[in-house]
């Protein structure tokens, strides 16, 4: 019988994180059971990996204000966190994993604490029988926070009380994390490099490319001004460059948002409009342009498509993460970058021009990230397990030692 491997991941904004978890949880299932705690709402058209056990717990995700919100429900989120929590301790007990992954926390998702945090404490209060934890995040952490010195401490105190090793799915010539974390103490636990995390295939070399630009936002739900500055700009380009604009809009793209997309693409021509596609990835080696945005897997689509690429990061006050990789991957020369406050239909159309004869560098980066975290999870797992038979065997000879004392002392 497979060990169990209990997978918490809470997604909030977009799908980067679920599509990352879902891909590892997938290679993990070939040595663990893995049971997989879904957070946030499952897109439409997304399936998660055959063989792993889906519990979709009531969906909370981050508002406008950066507070919780609850989705699909009437209950408030303060409420439901506290219903989520109950829950997932009772699957704790009911399971008693032998590994516990947890997504994002402690290097973000503080909000969710309020359930993390007692999930953690009852993993340690197993002792010497606890469960391997370990923490898995992305390549780039936000890093401009009001508190961030605060924030990367209490960061790395929670690594250091509660997590026996991070994951960083990244390649670590691309980025490595101390430079989007920084604390004053060091981290405390080993730092395992996996690679990034994709299951797309690379697109055959001979694929044919078209006249047509792609504009995409991943889950698209903070993607309208990308996809309205993309409208806006579409008359500034000559058809003899850009046949037509495909527009994905994304899962995620609030409804009344779609409504209002369909309505300005139905006022021109040369414009195609879709919720999503099967492979964004396949899009885009067949398109002439790639348009936006630079979350994780946007990223990924990107590099594995080898198409010229021009990205417009997500930059939300607080939110420097997107713009921190866009510059490092126009800096290695594998994009264009138009930063997010020059945003104009003027402006985006020119930059697009540009794109257009731009010939991006190749870099060749660790992309097998899944299957090397499943690799370093077994291996975590081993050491753990025999570290926890040492704490065994010398609890035991301190019990046998206490015995001796008694009846040496006459007790």
């Amino acid at each position: 019988m497979k060990p169990v491997l209990l997978f918490y991941c809470q997604h909030s904004l977009g799908i980067g994180h679920l599509m990352r978890s879902f891909a590892m949880a997938r290679a993990l299932g070939a040595d663990y059971r893995v049971v997989f705690l879904n957070g946030g709402p499952l897109p439409p058209g997304i399936e998660p990996p055959v063989g792993i056990e889906l519990i979709n717990l009531p969906a909370l995700g981050m508002g406008d204000a950066h507070t919780l919100v609850a989705r699909n429900s009437v209950e408030d989120a303060a409420t439901l966190l506290r219903h989520r929590r109950d829950f997932i301790l009772a699957c704790f007990a009911r399971l008693r994993p032998a590994v516990l992954l947890v997504e994002l926390f402690p290097f973000g998702r503080k909000k969710f604490a309020g359930e993390i945090l007692p999930l953690l404490k009852r993993a340690r209060a197993n002792g010497a029988s606890r469960p391997l934890v370990l923490s898995s995040v992305r390549d780039i952490l936000v890093s401009e926070r009001r508190d961030q010195r605060h924030h990367d401490n209490r960061a790395a105190w929670l690594c250091r009380r509660y997590f026996d090793a991070v994951l960083v799915h990244s390649d670590p010539r691309f980025a490595e994390l101390e430079e989007s974390f920084r604390p004053d103490l060091p981290l405390g636990v080993p730092l395992h490099y996996t690679g990034f995390v994709t299951e797309r295939a690379v697109p055959p070399a001979t694929q044919p490319r078209g006249s047509q630009v792609l504009v995409s936002a991943g889950g698209g739900i903070v993607g309208m001004p990308l996809f309205e500055a993309a409208i806006a700009a579409l008359p500034y380009l000559p058809p003899r460059l850009v046949r037509s604009l495909r527009i994905v809009a994304g899962p995620f793209l609030p409804e009344s948002d779609w409504q209002r997309l369909q309505q300005r693409a139905s006022q021109q021509e040369r414009i195609e409009l879709l919720r999503s596609v099967p492979d964004l990835s396949l899009e885009m080696a067949r398109c002439a342009l790639s348009v936006s945005q630079c979350g994780y897997n946007s990223t990924l689509d990107i590099l594995m498509s080898g198409t010229p690429a021009l990205v417009v990061p997500y930059a939300a006050k607080g939110e420097n993460e997107q713009s921190n990789r866009a510059l490092r991957l126009a800096n290695f020369g594998l994009v264009r970058m138009l930063p997010p406050e020059q945003l104009t239909a003027a402006r985006l159309a020119e930059q697009m021009q540009v794109a257009l004869g731009f010939r991006p560098q190749r870099m060749q980066l660790m992309v097998d990230g899944a299957q090397q975290t499943r690799e370093i999870v077994n291996a975590e797992l081993a050491r753990h397990c025999a570290a926890g038979e040492r704490v065994a065997a010398a609890d035991s000879r301190t019990e046998d030692e206490a015995r001796i004392w008694k009846v040496a002392h006459g007790a």
